[in-house]
């Protein structure tokens, strides 16, 4: 795709669907698989071969200039990608951005990851995984997108986010950086069944290293913290077959 093809493209009201990505992918037949296998998801997916012609497109792009940036997500190739990285992060852009390097280029993962890119993927790769880190990138940047309460509340648990702090039944209770984090998910999103894969993925990381009994070990030490009788749960529910649900 040219610059003007792209500058064109930006300029026209999209209908919102699941998200729209730009793929940046200089090696034609991989760029075209991994355009197909976006679509089938049901994502918008813009292509380009040159991180050079981007740039302009983007900054001329009216969505830009109004504020509303164009793409839920932007892959790029290791080798196009590193100026365009560096731009939308000196801009002060959020958008998640994933990198695909070479075979072999393992080691410049830090390097890209220091000049602003979200996720680096190495080549060869499954689709299934490279769909999951997509859709890790952009549910990630969904929730951080969300207002961030002063407070969260059910019955007697408060929460305090920006204050690391919890009161159950009016006092003051402990929690480990991981133990809050997994109660003020819970607390944001009442009666939401989690799975223990979506547990590990938003507090622990997609590239945690472990198996799913850590959300459950995790799980025990809330409920000995938050409930009256831990073995007849009021907040944290186990929902068989599911994950957990909090009220």
């Amino acid at each position: 795709m040219s610059s003007a093809e792209l500058s064109e493209s930006l300029s026209k009201p999209t209908v919102k669907q699941t998200g729209r990505i730009l793929l940046l992918e200089a090696e034609e037949l991989l760029r075209e698989m991994l355009a197909l296998a976006l679509e089938e998801q049901g994502y918008e997916v813009l292509i380009t071969t040159d991180g050079r012609n981007a740039l302009p497109s983007m900054q001329n792009s009216s969505f830009y200039h109004h504020g509303e940036f164009p793409f839920s997500l932007m892959i790029m190739d290791s080798i196009n990608g590193l100026d365009l990285c560096r731009m939308l992060r000196h801009q002060g852009n959020p958008v998640p951005i994933l990198i695909i390097g070479a075979r072999g280029s393992a080691n410049n993962c830090a390097f890209y990851l220091e000049a602003g890119a979200d996720d680096y993927l190495t080549k060869p790769f499954g689709m299934r995984e490279f769909i999951a880190r997509c859709r890790a990138l952009m549910r990630r940047q969904r929730l951080g997108q969300m207002p961030h309460p002063m407070m969260l509340q059910y019955k007697t648990i408060i929460l305090y986010p920006e204050e690391c702090r919890v009161l159950v039944r009016g006092e003051e209770v402990k929690f480990s950086p991981k133990q809050f984090r997994l109660l003020e998910l819970f607390m944001s999103y009442p009666r939401r069944v989690w799975s223990r894969d979506q547990l590990l993925e938003q507090i622990w990381g997609h590239d945690f290293v472990g198996d799913s009994k850590t959300v459950d070990v995790h799980i025990r030490w809330l409920r000995e913290k938050l409930e009256i009788d831990p073995s007849q749960p009021e907040y944290i529910i186990t929902v068989r077959g599911f994950g957990y649900r909090f009220g």
